[in-house]
């Protein structure tokens, strides 16, 4: 990450820089003229592909090159903090609120939502099946000691589900039921399958990966379930090295007619539904 990411370093290896014919500085594969952006993101937008349809399209636009760096969002809010990316694409409002008070982050819009699934084995040993409230699922697992998976790397989902145990009143209390992944949504889920454990996910991860999962949805639909995406860009007056106008210019296309209708319709050929919902136009 720090070779391509690390602003710093790159400036001064700018500053000695020959451009190469190509249009890049011989040495450092950035871009000559400023064209590249360093583009933070949780995994999920990339496990589901919604990346791979949105950023060449961006690509095609408007000459700019874009690197993906797909994280937790709070790794990717740790990285604006660095001024190691130019813009974030997130899904944790109370660390996203924080982030901007705290001057890291500007223009902070809201770009679409989807919501959370407690996944888990068929078979349900926690008898979590039916119940109403995320909360009191949570109590049921801890309980019955049935094994959950956790991904344990303050991303969005990771947050989520903290302040579910925290509402449940159980914990939790770390043990051989109650494992962290340390992994994305993606890998978190497959090692879930494999353990036939209960988890949380945001349910365009979920649908994406459904196929090579046996895992069941067992709770949906609690309000406290929902789950919200802004972009913000990373605050140039902080960060002298931010691509500002790119940075710009990347928020400005997620938040644009035309894409909100691409992410309206993305997924709901293959699945039936959309993974993500459009918020930016109404």
């Amino acid at each position: 990450m720090a070779s391509f990411g690390f602003k710093k370093a790159i400036i001064a290896v700018l500053a000695a820089a020959v451009i190469a014919p190509s249009g890049y500085f011989a040495g450092t594969g950035l871009l000559a003229d400023g064209r590249e952006i360093i583009f933070a993101t949780t995994t999920s937008t990339q496990d589901t592909g919604l990346l791979d349809v949105l950023v060449p399209i961006f690509q095609k636009q408007t000459g700019y090159f874009v690197k993906v760096i797909a994280v937790g969002s709070g790794q990717a809010m740790a990285l604006g903090e660095r001024g190691e990316a130019d813009v974030l694409l997130v899904h944790s409002p109370d660390a996203e609120k924080k982030f901007v008070d705290g001057g890291f982050g500007v223009n902070r819009r809201i770009v679409m939502h989807n919501d959370f699934v407690i996944l888990g084995p068929a078979a349900d040993p926690a008898k979590i099946r039916g119940l109403k409230s995320a909360s009191l699922a949570f109590k049921s697992i801890a309980r019955s000691n049935a094994l959950f998976m956790s991904r344990g790397d303050r991303s969005g989902t990771h947050v989520k589900e903290l302040k579910l145990w925290q509402e449940s009143g159980a914990g939790p209390e770390k043990g051989k039921w109650y494992q962290e992944t340390g992994l994305g949504m993606g890998h978190t889920l497959n090692v879930s399958s494999e353990k036939q454990a209960y988890t949380i996910s945001d349910r365009s991860t979920y649908l994406s990966l459904k196929k090579n999962l046996q895992l069941s949805v067992l709770l949906e639909g609690d309000p406290a379930l929902f789950n919200v995406y802004h972009i913000i860009e990373v605050n140039p007056d902080k960060w002298k090295s931010v691509n500002a106008e790119g940075a710009r210019a990347f928020s400005n296309f997620f938040v644009s007619r035309d894409t909100q209708k691409i992410i309206g319709d993305f997924g709901r050929e293959k699945f039936g539904t959309p993974l993500f919902y459009p918020d930016a136009v109404k």
